[in-house]
């Protein structure tokens, strides 16, 4: 297929955690034969943190790890549907993507366009920002790819589509997977970003308070840290190590024998079921995960088995001294979750779904898979 995807940036990950999974599904679509195009704004606000932040020096670190990987800048105003859009098969658009934009491709799409569109949902803004999801016109669209079954379920109960598929999101076991151990750092590593203080008192309650009471030695990683955040994080003695990119998180993980998830409330409040990426990371890393509550209700992983689960701060204490502990525990609940992984959350097993889609849509399956002799040829 010629696959056409716009994203908000394929390049940058600065405060822009859905990048590891929008590289990965680039990565196994283009390792099965298919011809990949991603379209990107130039003044897209992650990348110009990152490069006014850290310079252009970390585009080329990039490619060590994504070696060719690449994309085409726009701007709404040059923009040329026609022949961006002349040969494709399958369009996807990011809903990190300007409402002009999205409506275009839809209004390109209904003018003749002879492709399938699809809108792809990443966030909880669908809950938690609805006024402004529900501006995005997508009358043409073919469907939407949700991630998650309460955010597919809204966009068909809202008359926002009239198709949806959940379409999880996983990760790229070709960057992220366990790295050779040649000693500790520390105790505990947590990559995340702040935010817009919707897990304040989470991140004290499950992350800061127990590092401290427990005398760990951590690391956090992440953007956005207000002075008060930071404060925190020095009172307790947690060394704060800024923006982190994203591929360079199995590394660091290695280097530290406990991880956390803390959810952001409007995932545990609103959206039952969705993880968001970071479980996914962590686990394909195959360090030991411990997790504040948040309900898996579309049963993606098992909790207790692939991470162990803290309720309150004080459990999550008592969870971490099991870890630190115990390594036979450690290392039975990182096999578990690395395992779990590996057999039903790659992105190869995403575009596996994907082709699904597809081939309900209509697409040719001549198209969709690709014979070894064809992704020869399409190789040399």
């Amino acid at each position: 297929m010629n696959i056409t995807l716009f994203y908000h940036s394929i390049l940058s990950d600065w405060n822009h955690g859905n990048a590891h999974f929008l590289r990965g599904i680039v990565r196994e679509l283009e390792k099965r034969g298919h011809n990949v195009k991603v379209y990107e704004p130039e003044d897209g606000w992650s990348l110009q943190n990152l490069v006014d932040g850290y310079g252009k020096e970390k585009l080329d670190e990039l490619q060590q790890y994504y070696p060719g990987i690449s994309t085409n800048f726009y701007t709404l105003e040059s923009i040329d549907l026609d022949a961006v859009l002349k040969n494709a098969d399958l369009v996807l658009v990011h809903e990190w993507n300007d409402h002009e934009l999205v409506k275009r491709i839809g209004e390109h799409r209904a003018n003749g366009g002879k492709y399938k569109l699809l809108f792809h949902d990443t966030h909880h803004r669908a809950v938690t920002e609805r006024e402004s999801m529900a501006k995005y016109d997508l009358t043409h669209y073919d469907g939407v790819l949700a991630f998650g079954r309460k955010i597919r379920d809204l966009y068909l109960q809202e008359g926002w589509a009239d198709k949806a598929w959940t379409w999880h999101e996983a990760a790229d076991t070709s960057v992220f997977y366990p790295h050779e151990r040649t000693g500790y750092d520390g105790d505990l590593i947590w990559i995340g970003n702040w935010g817009d203080e919707e897990r304040t008192a989470e991140l004290h309650e499950f992350l800061i308070r127990p590092v401290k009471e427990l005398g760990l030695k951590a690391k956090i990683y992440g953007v956005r840290y207000p002075e008060h955040a930071r404060k925190a994080l020095a009172d307790a003695g947690v060394e704060y190590g800024g923006w982190l990119p994203n591929y360079k998180a199995p590394e660091e993980f290695a280097r530290y024998k406990v991880t956390v998830h803390v959810p952001r409330r409007p995932y545990v409040e609103a959206l039952p079921g969705i993880p968001t990426i970071r479980p996914f990371e962590a686990l394909a890393c195959g360090i030991p995960l411990i997790s504040s509550p948040w309900d898996d209700a579309e049963h993606l992983f098992t909790p207790g088995k692939d991470f162990l689960v803290a309720r309150t701060g004080e459990e999550m204490k008592q969870q971490l001294q099991t870890i630190l502990n115990n390594p036979e525990k450690a290392k039975e609940v990182a096999d578990h979750g690395l395992q779990t992984i590996r057999s039903r959350h790659t992105c190869a097993h995403r575009v596996n779904e994907l082709e699904k889609i597809c081939e309900e849509l209509g697409i040719q399956t001549s198209k969709i898979y690709i014979t070894p002799k064809e992704q020869a040829l399409h190789e040399d």
